[in-house]
């Protein structure tokens, strides 16, 4: 894969999907009933979430994501361009649909159905830019020693819950590493997040484990820095994302300098700030909320 000059800050690869968040749900729906709720969010989602919240912290973004030519894609490609995020390695596919997934919102968690197929190859020249993000895919079509500059990967949760640790080879060429606790243990082998986080602290320079609403951890072997940040006590109205919001807002403090320690609590506001919203990538905060 050919490299070209770019002056934009973050590479992002992945799946985006057009959301539909629903809010306020007292419980998930039972076959044959219908419920009604207040809170709704609509736009992309997926890798999206990462390049929309980096747009807002003042990093700027170049995503590399296939775009159905429907209403849908027309749609999040229209609303991406509007967030400043560099479409110039994305592409429109007239013969594939936008992956669309429906998230239910309650008890501070979600439950998500999608509806898509998988997307089409992405013939597309990497920009050079100061840090990549990638998601860790067994499958994916782009080798993680192809992309620019610091390479901050993160990983789903795995259907099969196998959790095979092989996949962890891929983190030789990463400089960070942010997996969620459950995430972390599965991988791992592991009973604690500490344990977790001391494992692939051996593997990458950055571990960080994140905890959801019990904040996060993080290792960073290159300064020697531990540290933990404790949650923020919010109204959770939908976690949908606040995942990605943390990942971006952590890659955005690295590159401007941060320590570690302020790095974890700079990202720990931002999916904070997030939580309250509706959405992910139309949650996600700008740098003068976070200031």
């Amino acid at each position: 894969m050919r490299h070209v000059e770019d002056d934009n800050d973050v590479y992002l690869s992945g799946l985006l999907f057009y959301d539909l968040v629903f809010t306020g749900l007292p419980k998930p729906p039972t076959p044959g009933e219908e419920l009604w709720t207040g809170g709704m969010a609509s736009g992309p989602g997926g890798i999206a979430n990462f390049a929309v919240a980096l747009a807002r912290l003042g990093t700027r973004p170049v995503l590399a994501a296939a775009f159905g030519d429907d209403d849908h894609g027309t749609l999040c490609w229209d609303f991406l361009a509007n967030e400043g995020v560099d479409l110039t390695c994305s592409r429109r596919f007239a013969d594939w649909a936008t992956p669309v997934t429906v998230a239910l919102s309650y008890d501070d968690d979600r439950a998500l159905v999608t509806h898509g197929t998988p997307p089409p190859v992405l013939q597309t020249t990497t920009p050079s830019t100061s840090a990549s993000i990638v998601h860790l895919d067994p499958n994916a079509d782009i080798s993680v020693s192809d992309l620019p500059g610091l390479v901050f990967a993160d990983v789903g949760w795995d259907p099969s819950q196998q959790w095979r640790p092989e996949l962890l080879s891929q983190l030789t060429r990463c400089h960070a590493f942010l997996p969620n606790e459950v995430e972390a243990m599965a991988y791992t082998r592991t009973d604690t997040p500490w344990n977790a986080l001391e494992k692939l602290a051996d593997l990458v320079p950055i571990a960080v484990v994140t905890r959801g609403a019990r904040g996060a951890l993080a290792v960073d072997n290159m300064t020697g820095e531990h540290a933990e940040v404790d949650g923020i006590n919010v109204d959770c109205v939908d976690s949908t994302g606040a995942g990605d919001v943390f990942g971006a807002a952590f890659v955005h403090a690295t590159l401007t300098g941060m320590p570690l320690s302020k790095r974890l609590e700079f990202a720990n506001r931002a999916a904070a700030i997030s939580v309250q919203r509706p959405g992910g990538a139309t949650a996600a905060p700008t740098s003068a909320e976070l200031a």
